[in-house]
């Protein structure tokens, strides 16, 4: 690792750190607290035109809630996809999005994955992009969140039946945390040159012209193929370009504080209009960890001691530096094959240099090592390079942090509720060994508990590896493989661990826009969100349930060093032993075969 990538590494953890606490001191208050005067007029008003009330829910009329309201949210952005082409704001009148497509991208946005199969600056309005995909960015996260306020309600309480009001969580975490912060955010982002328009698209003139390949069509409009089945080119040339528009700025804000990911073009954060210089980089990872941070103090010290939530942050932090650290060093190294060129200084070089295929220029190894780390630790999806092009074990490292549950930070309430699932399992393990009952925050971790907790930790395992048999056994999963071998069969993998963990992010080396991936990486979606969501509020409900026990000579510690060991421990061994066969016949195999000269 260079000095370069250990200051900014420093420099990020640095400035992560200190928002920890004053945002995990908002995020307490706006959890319990009533709305401040003179809003609660205004909540008050929202409630009573939307006809709810305000009085606290039992974790099955909260689950109840979260899937009622995700269920109209994947509808209503369904309904935009299939009839933007009749509605306003689609200066380029872009068509209908297709029935499969449309399935799998009003899931994606409302699961907070925002999987994209399509480019978006060539398949979306402005509308759709604005009323469908934006708000759903909102409003996901704010789900994400208000499941981990139920949950650290449920540690916090005791001898209750409730574990708060959905409906007042996600009007308050919307209204008092997203919006402003996305506001804020958002001028941010355009005083460093991101967009911001509804202008249609710009029409220029390059200063050379551009080459490239067409398909040659039949008379039917069809392409052609070759005797091997592959479609047939011919060159072309054009002395224009079609740059996009549109009210980006607004959007990026809310894609990175929300760990949404979706980018409003098809190239995303590595776009210069969506992220155009160095600071716009550091500020989209800054805004990417920033409320799952604050979640975890959040948890502390709503637990009445806020050492727990230091020993989970802590145990957060050590995966994420290794992470990172073995990211960039993997990716610094470089391809060793540019060496076997010959004697060429240019081809050492570049050797040395480091590996920069798929990489923007103005972000470097470094950036791009820690943005793709970053990103997939949180359950974000952002990208600001192709993760196709890191090396094998260049790509490993952000295709195992998903693996891990996106726990590693995590996304906005779903990386705290997905590490807590973590935590009652390593003191289980720990009461197991030293013959005692196990207690977290002194609540007794009983069967029912341990049931949920493995739900959570083990579907999405289930998903992921089940999707990846199906797709690697089926004519219609390989078709879309573009490398064949050992890289592709990663692509596959990497795809179902980003769908089933609510990521976003691709290897983007295969062609996913297809019925069958639409269809599946949907269901895995789906599943992957809400399986998790109602163990996780069942476990919210039985633990507020629970009287608080008081601390014994037996009672495991939960905020040392002893503790963030066992923690990080279990999740290693559980999360990514889980994968070790797959991914042995993927970034392994790679590596093995790139390090041998072949």
């Amino acid at each position: 690792m260079t000095t370069q990538s250990a200051l900014l590494l420093t420099i990020y953890l640095a400035m992560l750190l200190a928002t920890v606490k004053p945002l995990g001191t908002y995020l307490v208050k706006l959890m319990e607290a009533p709305c401040w005067r003179p809003l609660a007029r205004i909540e008050n008003g929202v409630f009573r035109l939307c006809g709810v009330g305000g009085e606290e829910m039992g974790w099955r009329q909260y689950a109840l809630a979260v899937l009622v309201f995700s269920l109209v949210g994947f509808i209503a952005v369904y309904a935009l996809l299939r009839l933007q082409m009749w509605l306003p704001l689609n200066p380029q009148q872009m068509p209908n999005v297709t029935p499969d497509s449309s399935f799998n991208t009003a899931v994606s946005f409302v699961t907070n994955t925002n999987w994209q199969g399509y480019g978006g600056e060539a398949t979306l309005s402005y509308l759709t992009q604005m009323l469908g995909l934006a708000v759903q960015n909102f409003l996901s996260a704010a789900t994400g969140i208000a499941v981990a306020f139920a949950l650290i309600r449920g540690f916090a309480r005791h001898s209750a039946t409730t574990i708060g009001n959905f409906w007042a969580d996600l009007y308050r975490i919307t209204a008092y945390l997203l919006l402003p912060l996305s506001f804020v955010f958002a001028l941010a982002l355009a005083s460093q040159g991101v967009i911001q328009n509804f202008s249609a698209y710009q029409e220029v003139t390059t200063l050379e012209p551009t080459a490239f390949e067409v398909p040659k069509l039949d008379t039917a409009g069809q392409p052609l193929l070759d005797a091997a089945g592959k479609p047939v080119t011919e060159a072309a040339t054009t002395p224009a370009q079609t740059l996009p528009m549109g009210p980006i700025a607004s959007q990026e804000a809310i894609k990175m504080l929300g760990t949404n990911g979706g980018g409003f073009l098809n190239a995303n954060s590595a776009h210069p209009f969506e992220n155009p210089t160095p600071l716009s980089n550091f500020l989209q990872m800054l805004a990417i960890f920033l409320v799952p941070a604050g979640l975890v103090y959040a948890f502390g010290k709503a637990a009445g001691d806020t050492r727990q939530g230091w020993a989970v942050l802590a145990a957060m932090t050590l995966l994420f530096v290794g992470a990172a650290i073995a990211a960039t060093s993997f990716e610094q190294q470089g391809n060793p094959l540019l060496a076997a060129l010959g004697t060429d200084q240019t081809a050492s070089a570049l050797q040395a240099g480091g590996n920069m295929e798929g990489k923007e220029t103005r972000f470097g190894i470094a950036a791009s090592g820690l943005f793709a780390t970053i990103t997939t630790a949180a359950s974000c999806g952002a990208v600001n390079a192709m993760h196709d092009s890191f090396t094998p074990l260049g790509g490993l490292v952000p295709m195992v942090l998903i693996q891990l549950g996106e726990v590693v930070f995590g996304g906005t309430g779903s990386g705290l509720y997905g590490m807590l699932m973590y935590a009652i399992l390593a003191v289980f393990v720990a009461g197991l060994m030293i013959g005692r009952t196990p207690e977290y925050l002194g609540k007794k971790i009983e069967a029912f508990d341990m049931k949920m907790v493995a739900i959570a930790i083990l579907v999405t395992p289930a998903l992921v590896l089940l999707g990846t048999a199906i797709a690697v056994s089926a004519s219609a999963g390989t078709v879309g493989v573009a490398n064949p071998g050992a890289h592709g069969f990663s692509e596959i993998l990497y795809a179902f661990s980003s769908a089933a963990n609510n990521n976003g992010s691709a290897f983007a080396g295969l062609s996913a826009n297809t019925p069958f991936y639409n269809g599946w990486l949907g269901v895995a979606m789906w599943l992957g969100r809400f399986a998790v969501i109602v163990p996780a509020l069942a476990i919210a409900g039985s633990l507020a349930a629970k009287k608080r026990l008081a601390q014994g000579p037996g009672t495991l510690p939960t905020h040392g060093p002893l503790f963030v060991g066992l923690l990080v421990g279990t999740v290693l061994l559980l999360g990514a032993l889980t994968y070790v066969p797959a991914l042995a016949l993927g970034p392994a195999v790679e590596h093995l075969i790139l390090w041998s000269g072949h």
